[in-house]
């Protein structure tokens, strides 16, 4: 169901837009400097008394506040799909632009995994449909992450910070977080510990297993049933080709994630083309009562980038021929003219006549 146009705004309010954002998924947003006599730039003491609005940074935030204004008047589950640019204060590069199209289906109001399921199963079936094949979708729970950095004897409130060291492992290897882990002042022996967890779990559903005992007292035994069930559902149900992967080190930089987590990604691409998960908080900041949500999202012209790139050919127009007909032809002309339109017209093509 898509999102009224006169209810889905280009803007949001920098606080609002903010107060849903990690500290480095705020450096991102596209602020607004205040005109004429309320720009007060003397008398400012911080960036938020420069700015009152910021473009959308995406189309997550605009969605729950839609649902916690409508929510008595949507269906439940609300299974939401929309398309529209989002801004980012990025430096741009291959595949990344300041201004882009995400595309996005959410289901609203399903507590269960059975969300997770079918927006997985429906993103990866859209891309085996556009001829996309080999790619992974990588999983984790952010519940996960928690009780491996509680294992390991990090503080809670030390969990954002370790996160997104952690989140560049893919970029820096399992030494440089190491390194910056322990730079930023964390004991080498909790450092070592928290690490050493990441050798010895699979990217599969043994993986999943493991965790759940070697991290019994910290991680709920529902999580690691609920993520099991859904990649062995996944691998099941699955019409593309594609491989399904626990990967403990995706974190997502959002901070609004509060259970599943997951994104596809490509070799070809070296990166991520869709992600998402659960935002089960994100709803109540505004209705005061929570409801569960989950999510996921593909970057529209990365795909597009990757199908130009694999020689796909955007669909031409068929061309057109017109038969002119004189005002006052006779009968056996009129019905020649016809004829030769019929007969020249294309398998599949629709012919018509107009006066």
């Amino acid at each position: 169901m898509d999102l009224l146009p006169s209810r889905h705004h280009v803007w949001n309010i920098s606080r609002t837009c903010a107060a849903n954002r990690a500290e480095t998924t705020k450096k991102l947003i596209f602020k607004i400097l205040k005109r004429g006599e309320k720009l007060k730039i003397a008398e400012a003491k911080e960036e938020i008394d420069l700015v009152d609005g910021g473009l959308r940074y995406d189309l997550t935030v605009p969605l729950a506040r839609y649902y916690a204004n409508h929510s008595n008047e949507l269906p439940a589950p609300f299974k939401a799909l929309q398309i529209g640019s989002v801004w980012r204060a990025d430096r741009p590069q291959k595949g990344r632009f300041r201004q882009f199209m995400q595309c996005d289906i959410d289901i609203l109001g399903e507590p269960g995994n059975l969300a997770e399921i079918e927006l997985i199963l429906a993103t990866t079936t859209m891309l085996g449909k556009m001829d996309f094949h080999n790619f992974t979708v990588c999983i984790n729970d952010r519940n996960i992450l928690k009780a491996m950095a509680a294992f390991s004897g990090f503080k809670e409130e030390d969990f954002d910070e370790v996160f997104i060291i952690l989140d560049k492992m893919d970029k820096i290897g399992k030494e440089g977080v190491g390194e910056e882990l322990v730079e930023m002042g964390y004991t080498k022996e909790n450092v070592d510990t928290y690490l050493g967890l990441f050798d010895e779990i699979n990217p599969d559903v043994d993986g999943i297993r493991f965790c759940k005992e070697k991290l019994a007292g910290f991680l709920d035994e529902k999580t690691a049933d609920s993520m099991e069930m859904i990649i062995s559902s996944v691998e099941s149900a699955k019409e593309a080709d594609f491989k399904v992967k626990f990967d403990p080190t995706l974190v997502r930089g959002q901070s609004y994630y509060t259970g599943t987590i997951f994104e596809v990604t490509m070799d070809e691409f070296g990166g991520s083309v869709a992600g998402g998960g659960r935002y089960d908080k994100m709803i109540g900041k505004f209705t005061g009562q929570d409801t569960p949500a989950c999510g996921f999202s593909i970057g529209f012209e990365r795909i597009v980038m990757l199908l130009l790139e694999n020689g796909y050919e955007i669909p031409s127009k068929r061309q057109k021929k017109a038969y002119l007909l004189e005002k006052n032809m006779h009968k056996e002309g009129i019905l020649k003219v016809l004829e030769m339109a019929k007969l020249t017209a294309q398998p599949g093509n629709r012919f018509w006549w107009s006066i």
